[in-house]
């Protein structure tokens, strides 16, 4: 069964988590919780190693919020609590309308609360998976993409992991960047003027990541925002192979097939070759 919060904001051991289903769901619906006499927890909607995330109510305003659950026991073992601890510090001061906001952090002995815009879209990726945008929509989504990681970088802060599943989209269908938990600041780049962290999702990493010789952080950002790009408009990752060495082969390469697009006007950003500035493509 799924997990259950006590009002606390601690997991309930199984037991208690039964009874609650089952005494407080109105037979059948999914149980909700009342999250420190303020949010109302409800259904699950997505998780990783270290998090769930729930949607949930705001007590105080009746307003849809998402609430990200982090284990801290996992946090603690995978030694990721300087991640979590700089995950909350950049999304505390990120002001920008295509970035999700965090409204309050809320910490129990067991669980740390990240409370924030609920997007009532979901996930871009859910939808690039029906199929292959139009070249407006494409234009439309990779702009505010552009858009948020260019206020990112002019503050920073480098993502790191940038791919459908962390775009989300609100009730307008606009986008929002989220998932901060790989990002970096520049009190991390060395004195070499890069960063040396291997970390992203494989279809997405930059071959700079894969040389392993230190790289640019906008840059390698900007790299995983032209394979968006190549996604939203193609419906296909332009770097695949069965074989992960094969794929890191074809991004180091920078082998890929020729889509029926205008290459023109994305191949900047996946120039294998790039200036000593990222390039902000203005894709109009």
């Amino acid at each position: 069964m799924p997990e259950i919060i006590d009002e606390e904001g601690n997991l309930m051991p199984p037991a208690a988590a039964r009874a609650a289903a089952a005494g407080g769901s109105g037979g059948g619906e999914e149980a909700s919780i009342n999250l420190f006499k303020k949010y109302e927890l409800g259904r699950l909607l997505g998780y990783g190693a270290f998090a769930k995330v729930y949607h949930a109510r705001d007590l105080r305003t009746g307003q849809s919020v998402a609430i990200k659950v982090v284990n801290k026991h996992r946090i603690l073992k995978g030694n990721l609590t300087a991640n979590i601890k700089r995950e909350i510090s950049i999304m505390r001061w990120m002001r920008h309308p295509h970035i999700v906001r965090l409204h309050e952090v809320l910490a129990t002995k067991t669980r740390i609360y990240f409370v924030m815009e609920f997007a009532k879209g979901g996930e871009l990726f859910a939808k690039i998976v029906k199929g292959r945008f139009s070249e407006d929509l494409s234009r439309k989504y990779f702009q505010q993409l552009i858009s948020a990681i260019g206020y990112c970088h002019s503050r920073g802060v480098f993502h790191r992991d940038l791919k459908p599943e962390n775009l989300l989209l609100d009730e307008n269908w606009e986008l929002k960047v989220t998932d901060f938990g790989l990002s970096a600041l520049t009190d991390q780049i060395r004195p070499d003027g890069l960063l040396h962290t291997l970390c992203g999702t494989p279809a997405y990493v930059a071959p700079e990541i894969l040389a392993k010789k230190g790289y640019d952080g906008a840059k390698i950002d900007v790299w995983s925002c032209g394979v968006i790009l190549y996604v939203l408009s193609a419906g296909y990752l332009p770097f695949n192979d069965p074989n992960l060495m094969g794929m890191y082969r074809k991004i180091y390469k920078g082998e890929y097939p020729v889509s029926q697009m205008d290459l023109t006007r994305f191949k900047t950003v996946l120039e294998q070759n790039p200036g000593p500035e990222p390039v902000y493509p203005d894709y109009r």
